[in-house]
Parts: structure tokens; C-alpha cells; sequence
């Protein structure tokens, strides 16, 4: 991936949010593994009608683009570093990059401290417009082992990848040292939660909720990203 592609924001608009029940996999909040959940679904009840995109949202792609993809992660979670990994390449090369997707990243810091201070450090990455690169060097970093809670995720390594993408490092330091966007990130993840979120990954598409969790690229059985997709940009 270029690291120099900009960051993009879309400005506030509403879009309507619905919620598409399906087995898949998802990470609970207050669950303490990462397995199959598929049965703890939100019921209808807890979600909102809507989904709001503010103007911190970061656009990755065409701000025009017809179909747009929200995603509420954990730095932490196994299942959202499974769709790191495993799908949204696929849907970065396949769709993003020719214009007919735009892909939002929300904050949904649940898991414990480290998940908030990742959460903290892309924040304040943002504030240089480097939210995506950080936040994908973030997730490689994380999920090297697979495993949350394991310490990786610190105020050395923080440092270190704003070093690397040749951020201005005393800016990045003061926003992080200061707590800037602690606020930030408690808003975001209760934000998530008046929405249905209810673990990692939540995927939304054009407001809609997809699946319950974890969801594949392609799949020819339950929801995948490719068919949702393809059938709203018939």
C-alpha cells in the first residue's frame, strides 16, 4: 500500500442504519475469546435508526464514491486483525481504488487500556493526516502474534511508527503525552454502542449493517463484503 496517499474527510451527512441478522463471527463485548458468538446477536430493539458520519470521520478512497463502508474496530481484537489481514486488501485493490467504494474506520475501544491507547495514537496521527497508514502499521504490529493484552501495544512502539511514517514526532509526542483525543475515543466507542455496536468488527455498508461480526470477502454461503457490494452498485 502507498504510504503516501492522503487521508480524506467526508463532510457530516446521515445515513440510515438498519441491522441485517446473520450468523458470523464477531468479538463481544465482555467476552474473553474469540469464538464463534453467532447465537449473542443485538436484538432489533438496542439499534438506532440512523448512523451519523461526522467531519472527523477519515475517508480512505474517492469521497464520491457510491458505496460507503464504516467499520467499527479494536486495535486488539483477533477478528478485526482477521479482516485487517485477510479482507480489506482485497477490498482496497477490488473496489476502493477504482472509486467505487469509500472506507471509514471508527473507534470502538473495548478490550482494555491498550485498545484505548492505539485508539489515542491513530487519533492523533490523524491530526497529521496520516490516520490510515497509522492505523494499518497498528494492526500489522498487533497481530504479528495473534494475541491481545500482550503489551505490544505501547508509547515506544507509538513513537517508533510515527518515526517511520516521518510524522512530526514532538506533536505527535505532546498530542499522546496530553491525552488530546481520550475524549475523542470515549465518544467514538459510545457513540458505537447507541448504534448496536456490540463487538469487533462492526461492518456497515451504505448504513446497513452486514452480518453480525467478522465478515468474508467472498463467501458463497451467508453475507460476504463482494456480494453486498455488487449488488448495490448494480
Amino acid at each position: 500500500m502507498d504510504n503516501n496517499k492522503k487521508d480524506f474527510f467526508l463532510p457530516g451527512s446521515i445515513l440510515v442504519a438498519a441491522l441485517l441478522i446473520s450468523g458470523s463471527i464477531i468479538y463481544m463485548v465482555g467476552s474473553k475469546n474469540s469464538a464463534n458468538t453467532s447465537n449473542q446477536v443485538p436484538l432489533a430493539g438496542d439499534v438506532k435508526s440512523k448512523v451519523e458520519v461526522s467531519s472527523r470521520d477519515v475517508i480512505l478512497g474517492d469521497t464520491k464514491a457510491p458505496v460507503t463502508l464504516i467499520e467499527y474496530g479494536d486495535y486488539q481484537c483477533p477478528w478485526c486483525g482477521k479482516f485487517f489481514t485477510e479482507v480489506e486488501d482485497k477490498l482496497r485493490k477490488g473496489y476502493i481504488e477504482s472509486g467505487k467504494v469509500k472506507m471509514v474506520y471508527r473507534n470502538f475501544a473495548f478490550i482494555g487500556p491498550e485498545s484505548f491507547a492505539a485508539a489515542e495514537a491513530a487519533e492523533c496521527a490523524k491530526d497529521q493526516s496520516k490516520f490510515w497508514v497509522y492505523h494499518d502499521e497498528l494492526y500489522r504490529a498487533e497481530h504479528k502474534d495473534g494475541a491481545e493484552k500482550n503489551g505490544n501495544l505501547n508509547r515506544d512502539l507509538f513513537l517508533k511508527i510515527a518515526t517511520d511514517l516521518k510524522l512530526n514526532l514532538a506533536s505527535f509526542t505532546s498530542c499522546l503525552d496530553a491525552d488530546k483525543y481520550a475524549k475523542q475515543v470515549e465518544t467514538d466507542t459510545a457513540e458505537g454502542r447507541s448504534a448496536g455496536v456490540r463487538g469487533t468488527p462492526a461492518i456497515f455498508i451504505n448504513g446497513e449493517q452486514v452480518g453480525n461480526g467478522f465478515v468474508e470477502f467472498e463467501s458463497a454461503a451467508g453475507p460476504s463484503l463482494k456480494g453486498v457490494i455488487d449488488e448495490l452498485l448494480k
